[in-house]
């Protein structure tokens, strides 16, 4: 089995990355946005649960996080392995998520940060809030605050994961035949 975190800043790829990954090693690309959306679409209890902290402005509590990424995880059994994506961003959820796959004799891998220039990341924001149609993609300033929430909350993570030798950077500027080759070389090496 193959465990991979990827992150990176907003329009750093990620989304597109994970398509190529998920086809090639066979594995579940698990996009926390994703999954919320979908057990709050579908009213499930943990949706309804999560949607009550949300309709407040409340961040959902981990533990609600946590259980929502591992009825993911069992629905999906028989997976070569899972792409985590949006998750975790602190050290309580990373921990949280070292608990969850050793529950099931598992581990996460490596952490893959695609690195991307702050001004690309404005220029492919700015291009993709064209077509998204995500307001958040059309307004440079709150692009920017974007980008720096992302520092501020997930260097944190670079750490974590270093302390366990399981961070990988990887240039996330290029075709994306280029990004994908990188990122599989780490992956392959894993």
């Amino acid at each position: 089995m193959t465990n991979l975190v990827l992150f990176g800043p907003p329009g750093a790829g990620k989304g597109t990355q994970a398509e190529f990954l998920k086809e090639k090693y066979n594995l579940v690309h698990i996009s926390t946005g994703d999954v919320f959306r979908y057990n709050i679409k579908n009213e499930t209890a943990l949706g309804m649960l999560a949607k009550s902290f949300m309709d407040k402005g409340q961040l959902v509590p981990d533990h609600v996080t946590i259980d929502m990424l591992n009825a993911e995880v069992e629905k999906n059994t028989d997976a070569n392995g899972f792409i985590f994506d949006g998750f975790p961003r602190t050290n309580a959820q990373a921990e949280a998520l070292d608990k969850l796959m050793e529950e099931k004799d598992s581990q996460i891998d490596g952490m893959i940060a695609l690195e991307v220039d702050d001004e690309v990341l404005v220029k492919r924001l700015l291009e993709r809030g064209k077509t998204s149609g995500r307001t958040d993609d059309a307004d440079e300033n709150i692009i920017r605050n974007r980008i720096t929430e992302y520092y501020k909350k997930t260097a944190i993570l670079k750490e974590f994961y270093s302390a366990q030798d399981k961070f990988y950077g990887v240039d996330g500027v290029g075709s994306i035949e280029e990004i994908t080759q990188r990122l599989s070389k780490v992956i392959d090496a894993l």
